[in-house]
């Protein structure tokens, strides 16, 4: 990997972030943010102009009672041309629900860890291929588009470092099913720059009729270098969350989701151009203590901007004069 690449090379070349923290953050969160708080979040998420947002969760309201309101917030929100609002749904009644609120994108979970898959979906990989596949084929009879989320990728917190292959074998299974979109998830925050780098080349070359989205974890302080490592190898879309909102519950005391305006920021720096008005991300981050009853992650949402500089002392001038007199 050329880091000189990484960062001086950004030249324009676009890069597309995808909002997740309406629901990876979310989902996490014990205050429940009302209905029309979702709706006018979502608004302001969409005014500055990223290229998707998961929007909500479309699973049952007791197992995630802070996405209960999946319908009414799907659709009565204001849709910017351009911007694709995508749901999670786990299964054929979640996908139903989806499709009749006009949900853009489904997006289906399974882990490459067997372990994982059963703690978390608590089913055996098989068991959920089967079921993910009968939402594939409801979606594309309903001509909607699929986007599956494969956790796990980079490391598995019971079981370690999951081979390539092991991978790879179930990206393979879905691109058979039809599915042109896969996320290549970084579910603990166990990744790190030249295994990213390594495998985001290798997905590239292996499948380069496939949209691949990285979705990465800050638990370990490597987000924001795994992003840039991905963009080395060529990957041009990114999962992100607003004040850096999420977790999971496999990865005690695990921070959340690369932070979204963190990742727009610096790449502006860089020369990236994510198409996304920061200001306007910063002022939606900064509602988020409001909403959810406590701090955000957020570095720039708290200092600003590099260029957000600040008054002179207000006594500086008399600084200055005793100063100059010595």
């Amino acid at each position: 990997m050329s880091a000189s690449h990484a960062v001086w090379q950004g030249a324009g070349r676009r890069i597309h972030l995808q909002e997740v923290g309406l629901r990876d953050g979310l989902q996490m969160e014990a205050t429940f943010v009302p209905t029309a708080d979702k709706i006018a979040l979502c608004n302001a998420l969409s005014a500055t102009g990223v290229a998707k947002i998961e929007v909500t969760s479309f699973t049952s309201p007791t197992a995630i009672p802070a996405l209960k309101d999946a319908e009414i917030v799907m659709r009565e929100i204001t849709r910017r041309p351009g911007t694709i609002y995508a749901a999670l749904v786990p299964n054929l009644r979640g996908a139903e629900r989806a499709i009749e609120s006009r949900t853009d994108e489904l997006n289906l979970v399974m882990s490459v860890s067997s372990t994982h898959n059963i703690a978390n979906l608590r089913m055996t990989q098989e068991q959920s291929f089967a079921a993910l596949a009968q939402v594939i084929a409801m979606a594309q009879g309903a001509n909607v588009a699929v986007n599956v989320s494969l956790s796990c990728v980079f490391g598995c917190p019971m079981e370690g470092d999951v081979p390539e292959a092991q991978v790879f074998d179930w990206v393979q299974r879905f691109v058979d099913q039809g599915v042109r979109g896969i996320t290549l998830c970084d579910t603990t925050g166990m990744a790190f720059p030249t295994q990213v780098h390594q495998l985001t080349a290798s997905a590239r070359a292996r499948w380069p009729g496939v949209e691949f989205t990285l979705h990465f974890h800050n638990t370990r302080g490597m987000g924001l270098a795994n992003v840039l490592a991905a963009i080395d190898a060529g990957a041009d879309r990114f999962d992100a969350s607003l004040g850096g909102l999420g977790g999971c519950p496999y990865a005690p005391g695990a921070s959340g989701n690369v932070c979204s305006e963190e990742i727009v920021h610096a790449l502006a720096l860089m020369g990236y151009d994510t198409g996304v008005d920061l200001a306007r991300l910063v002022a939606a981050a900064q509602q988020l203590p409001v909403l959810i009853g406590h701090d955000i992650p957020s570095q720039i949402a708290k200092a600003g901007p590099r260029l957000a500089l600040h008054s002179v002392p207000a006594d500086f001038d008399a600084i200055r004069e005793r100063a100059l007199s010595r």
